[in-house]
């Protein structure tokens, strides 16, 4: 059996990509999703499906190219709607501190060292809010699993692909 979206079949059970991510999101986060989806159902899709009908009304459509362009997006559109609403209706948002604000939980600001004395600042945030440029990483990788807990000064240990990396805590801080 061959087609463009064939690819090799993965054991679900061990296939990193079906692990449950976590539900959790931070205020701002969810904010900005909210946005989107106004944006994606009060300007987005409005526009998209007036090009379509203008598209629709100069005839054969199995030519057009304006109009077959359009319905696919319309369609990309409407399933980031469908997924950004279910999305939300499942996240929690977590909008309080954590009562021992010296430990890194969800939503911390952390100043790490690594071995060579470099400095790393990163921040545990949901799935949905992962941004490499800010140095935001979710809750579910590898790197936040190991500070977890964890006080400054206590050092973790991050697998990575050269072998074990050491961190140390340097400083955590929730304001941002």
């Amino acid at each position: 059996m061959k087609g463009r979206n064939m690819t090799r079949w993965r054991d679900p059970a061990k296939d990193p990509r079906q692990a449950p991510k976590s539900n959790l999101i931070t205020p701002e986060g969810a904010a900005r999703l909210r946005a989107i989806l106004d944006h994606l159902l009060r300007v987005k899709r409005p526009a998209v499906s007036e090009k379509v009908g203008e598209a629709a009304a100069q005839g054969d459509r199995s030519e057009n190219a304006d109009y077959t362009y359009n319905k696919k997006e319309l369609n990309r559109i409407i399933a980031r709607i469908t997924y950004l609403t279910k999305r939300l209706d499942e996240l929690q948002t977590v909008d309080r501190l954590p009562a021992d604000t010296s430990k890194v939980f969800f939503g911390a600001y952390v100043s790490l060292e690594d071995e060579n004395g470099e400095q790393v600042q990163l921040r545990v945030v949901g799935h949905d809010e992962i941004d490499t440029k800010k140095r935001w990483i979710s809750i579910d990788a590898p790197m936040a699993k190991a500070l977890l807990g964890k006080q400054v000064g206590d050092e973790a240990k991050v697998l990575t692909p050269n072998g074990d990396t050491f961190y140390t805590i340097t400083a955590i801080d929730y304001t941002g």
